[in-house]
């Protein structure tokens, strides 16, 4: 069959940003889309990573000490020129990352699938790039408001932008590994940090000096090397056509209850129960995982004290200072650590999805968690620190899976048409979970603390309470069920939305001689753009971590 041309005679007066520009044509390789999508995913994991900056920043005045200032208040600290910013207002960043972060997915989640990946994925380098840029000059004046703005608000569109903007492009060219597909790329989310963190360490001890702390100067060099990699990123996308499959693939003709054929519209997801019980499926999950992500490194001191450096008679509060400086680094071991499961999970777990379902992928991190969770104050009490940590890494990677493996789960209850939008909405739970989490662990402890409680049993109450956060979401899993095919869109109606998509003269539906090539020298190429600094930030996690037993 003869292909001519793709989206029509329109295509050659689309704009370079337009979605009509990207449909793929005869011989593009479907394995170039997820390196774009990493490439992006990279930059903007370094979200998780900006905790790096906040020692720093607080003596960025004083330079070798903190310039304190009595009563000195939140809003004082946002105008203040000769004070120096404590590690508590500089902490608000990352609430203004998520919070943002879930509210742009969900507000212009709708506009990306219009406009297709490569302009949303162009707005977000913008946005992320030019906040980090915007918060070099608030760190250079002083001015913490200016960070907010920067990183923190007009970066934070651009992490929301980012996040989604491969999701249902990788579905739909990855129909028969729709969870390894979004897992490839979510994966770079959450090693993004892993490869900043490292990064912006290096580039401050090298400029810093006498005057400076060396963080705007970081700020500007790291706001240059991720737009350069996020517009390769953003233009290196591409989209199938309405009707492509890959070569030589057929979809089942049954493949469960749990796998729709149809399309449901953004306008009307949000309707149903199935929406907000995936949307608290989401929710509890993270709460629960994102609540020890922050305490991961207090955590480990506090329950096993002296016993990581030979001496188990003594617990936390009686080790002095260099002995708490000797267990700081092997927490900081434990929570690299941490990290690699939790980005090793996105693909994993991800990718375990496309043979056991989804709803029965999250069937597992709910059980699994709940026994891990529910037998972590044992292993605290027993001494096991290699159980501990192995418990709390398979946590961690259930935590990553679930991010990683929900794009695919709402793709298999509402259609691919619209998830990239409906997944924007659904990341509400994150934002919400980035809130939930650390309150109930941190208060939690903070009661045990004022309570006289101290070593392992200083954590074994929030245990069970985040497993039986897990045994809600559990339940929600348990209640989801197919839509009502009143949801769906008519054949006419998807018809009207992918008509600027469609391969002229190619027929209904067929490979159209595109996404094939597999691994060949291009793929291989962009691949070892994005694999390189992966393997990289590995290398340099895995160190740290090899201090925890050491």
């Amino acid at each position: 069959m003869a292909v001519s041309g793709l989206a029509g005679a329109g295509t050659s007066n689309a704009g370079l940003l337009d979605r009509e520009r990207i449909v793929a044509r005869p011989g593009f390789n479907r394995w170039l889309v997820p390196p774009a999508a990493l490439a992006i995913h990279l930059c903007i994991g370094m979200a998780y990573g900006f905790s790096v900056f906040w020692l720093p920043l607080s003596r960025a005045v004083g330079i070798d000490q903190p310039a304190a200032c009595d009563g000195l208040t939140l809003a004082s600290a946002l105008f203040t020129t000769s004070c120096d910013w404590r590690v508590a207002d500089l902490g608000w960043m990352y609430t203004l990352f998520f919070v943002l972060l879930g509210c742009s997915a969900a507000i212009w989640g709708g506009w990306l699938e219009r406009v297709g990946p490569r302009k949303a994925g162009f707005v977000s380098a913008l946005c992320w790039c030019g906040g980090i840029l915007v918060a070099a000059l608030g760190v250079y004046l002083h001015q913490l408001w200016l960070m907010w703005l920067g990183a923190g608000v007009i970066g934070g569109i651009g992490l929301g932008l980012g996040y989604i903007s491969p999701v249902s492009t990788l579905i739909k060219w990855f129909p028969d590994r729709r969870g390894m597909a979004t897992g490839m790329a979510i994966m770079g989310f959450g090693g993004g940090a892993m490869i900043g963190a490292p990064l912006a360490d290096m580039l401050m001890n090298s400029f810093k000096s006498a005057e400076s702390v060396g963080v705007w100067q970081t700020f500007v060099v790291m706001a240059a090397i991720y737009f350069v990699f996020m517009m390769a990123g953003a233009f290196g996308y591409r989209i199938p056509p309405a009707g492509w499959r890959p070569e030589g693939w057929t979809a089942p003709a049954a493949r469960g209850t749990m796998v729709t054929a149809g399309h449901v519209h953004l306008r009307d997801a949000h309707k149903t129960k199935q929406f907000w019980l995936i949307w608290a499926v989401l929710c509890l999950n993270v709460s629960a995982g994102i609540g020890v992500l922050g305490m991961a490194s207090p955590m480990l001191q506090e329950i096993f004290g002296g016993r990581l450096i030979g001496l188990p008679e003594l617990s936390f509060s009686q080790l002095d200072t260099s002995q708490k400086a000797s267990i700081a680094a092997i927490a900081a071991g434990f929570t690299g650590l941490l990290s690699l499961f939790n980005i090793g999970g996105r693909f994993f777990w991800a990718s375990l999805s496309d043979k056991l379902g989804r709803k029965n992928t999250y069937y597992c991190f709910f059980i699994i968690g709940i026994v891990l969770y529910a037998l972590a104050p044992t292993f605290a009490e027993s001494g096991n620190k290699v159980l501990f940590v192995l418990a709390f890494g398979i946590i961690l990677s259930m935590y990553g899976g679930g991010f990683a493996t929900v794009p695919a789960y709402l793709a298999d209850i509402f259609g691919t048409q619209f998830v990239g939008a409906i997944h924007g909405r659904l990341l509400t739970a994150w934002s919400t979970a980035g809130i939930v989490g650390p309150v109930v662990v941190n208060y939690i402890r903070e009661a045990q603390v004022a309570a006289g409680v101290s070593g392992p049993a200083l954590y074994s109450g929030t245990m069970y309470i985040l497993a039986g956060m897990l045994a809600l979401g559990l339940v929600a899993n348990a209640l989801v069920r197919p839509l009502d095919e009143k949801w769906f869109m008519s054949k006419e109606e998807v018809a009207a939305l992918q008509a600027k998509t469609v391969a002229a003269n190619a027929g209904p539906t067929g490979s159209f001689g595109i996404g094939t090539g597999g691994f060949d020298a291009k793929a291989m190429l962009a691949w070892a753009a994005v694999g390189i600094p992966i393997l990289w930030g590995v290398w340099i996690t895995l160190q740290k971590a090899a201090v925890l037993f050491g």
